[in-house]
């Protein structure tokens, strides 16, 4: 089910609300309970059987964090823990990219006749972000950060919390394991919840949606070797603002979603595309990612506090091979993984761009940040490595029909409002203004914020009633 979606904005969401306000507030059990019901069936409405795998993965780590707790041998519960994780990622979502590669080994070797067949196993939607919940929360019991649920129910809704269950932010069962006991509910709080969700749809809806049309169709023309450098370069940039706003838009919707019930979800996304380094672009893209690999495989490796060069690099390595990987069972994104690793030792080891001292050196360093993450987009989004090199090849003119043509006039001209709208708001202009105007906490303010809102929501509804193009890029991970 997706949050841009009629069904979850007019019968789910209105539904689960009506029903949670209606248990007192000194009920909280039973709100978890509800809360944990609706998760499980908003996770099974587009395969129910998925949700198998899902009531596993609770049951299996309740019973890990609880022996991680009372027994003495903790360590191996551990590592028994994160393999019991690590063994239902990989069989639902790299088995058959193993298996693919092998068959190609074999080839190679002239082993024609020992190809493995693959599986029919389906991805499970959002795997990648409930296992890593998981992990975390199971580490962290044996850190002694957290102790260990005693109700295994409490620590499903942590697990299968519908929010942020299929796209993310990465919660941390330590940031919210209070509030599934303790919450309170407040009016203030679920207005701020409602008017996130609703900036949220509106990134996804009217903006990242009408980027995609255009990434798209520039993605499909190179496919076929039909593209132009001008429709290459559109296609780029369009991809660009349309993966920002997608999931920043249903990262949004998730706190926003999370406020609603009385949680409070960390930041996600913090302005990436204006960040003056490769490194700070990380800090501040998909931050609850960037974390996760920070705490529970850089710093245990060492992190940057290590004897050697050769140390530092081979932590860099192992973490930006993990995110390539994480992201999905392709080459495309192990190579964009490691195109990381490359950029950001570049930087530790050198010390760049803080060691410029001229403004111009600095924003230079600033553009090829941006440049670099552009190029990391196409083959991140590209139909394998050959797809990838062959975009890349378009924008400096090869392989290219020429320079631009009617059909890229046409889809900047039909899109020039939403280009320019969606490069402003990845940036904190129109935030800073709002703040110098003082208008921010005023009365006005706030009803300048609410006509807004209803105005968007009004926007988002007319899209989707009309039954426009409404992918989710993150549900793939």
């Amino acid at each position: 089910m997706l949050f841009s979606s009629t069904v979850f904005i007019f019968i789910f969401l209105p539904v689960l609300l009506l029903l949670y306000f209606a248990i007192p507030k000194k009920y909280l059990a039973a709100k978890n309970g509800l809360l944990l019901i609706f998760s499980l069936g908003f996770y099974a409405w587009g395969e129910p059987k998925f949700v198998l795998i899902m009531i596993l993965s609770i049951i299996g780590n309740y019973i890990f964090g609880r022996l991680i707790s009372e027994q003495k041998s903790k360590k191996g519960w551990l590592i028994t823990g994160i393999s019991f994780n690590v063994f239902i990622i990989f069989i639902f979502k790299y088995l058959n990219f193993v298996i693919a590669n092998l068959n190609v080994l074999l080839r190679a070797v002239g082993g024609a006749n020992l190809q493995i067949h693959q599986t029919s196993i389906a991805l499970p939607i959002g795997i990648s972000f409930f296992t890593f919940q998981a992990i975390s929360y199971i580490i962290d019991v044996y850190r002694g950060k957290v102790q260990a649920q005693n109700n295994p129910f409490y620590l499903g809704l942590y697990i299968s919390f519908f929010p942020q269950l299929i796209a993310g932010p990465i919660v941390r069962y330590s940031d919210i394991n209070i509030a599934i006991t303790e919450r309170k509910e407040s009016l203030d709080k679920f207005t701020v919840g409602v008017k996130r969700f609703i900036f949220g749809l509106s990134k996804k809806v009217i903006l990242s949606n009408n980027f995609a049309l255009i990434a798209d169709q520039a993605f499909s023309l190179s496919e076929v070797g039909n593209t132009t450098t001008a429709m290459a370069w559109l296609g780029m940039i369009a991809y660009t603002l349309q993966i920002f706003f997608d999931f920043s838009g249903y990262s949004d919707m998730a706190i926003g979603l999370g406020k609603m019930f009385g949680f409070d979800f960390n930041e996600n996304f913090n302005y990436p595309y204006i960040s003056k380094s490769v490194s700070e672009f990380w800090r501040r893209w998909h931050i609850s990612l960037g974390s996760w690999f920070r705490d529970y495989v850089y710093f245990p490796l060492g992190g940057s506090r290590v004897d050697t060069n050769k140390k530092l690099v081979r932590n860099l390595f192992v973490v930006w091979l993990l995110t390539g990987v994480w992201h999905g069972a392709s080459w495309n994104f192990i190579i964009w993984g490691l195109m990381y690793f490359v950029l950001i030792t570049f930087e530790k080891l050198t010390g760049y761009p803080n060691k410029f001292s001229k403004s111009v050196s600095i924003n230079l360093y600033m553009v090829f940040t941006l440049v670099c993450v552009m190029l990391g987009w196409v083959i991140f989004r590209a139909e394998g490595v050959e797809n990838a090199i062959d975009y890349l090849l378009s924008l400096i003119g090869i392989g290219t029909t020429g320079g631009y043509n009617n059909e890229f006039i046409r889809y900047l001209c039909e899109n020039k409002v939403f280009l320019l709208f969606g490069i402003i708001l990845s940036t904190p202009l129109i935030k800073n203004i709002c703040i110098k105007s003082k208008m921010e906490g005023t009365i006005i303010g706030e009803i300048v914020k609410t006509i807004v809102c209803i105005t968007l929501l009004g926007v988002c509804v007319s899209y989707l009633v009309l039954e426009s193009y409404n992918p989710f890029i993150y549900f793939n991970f």
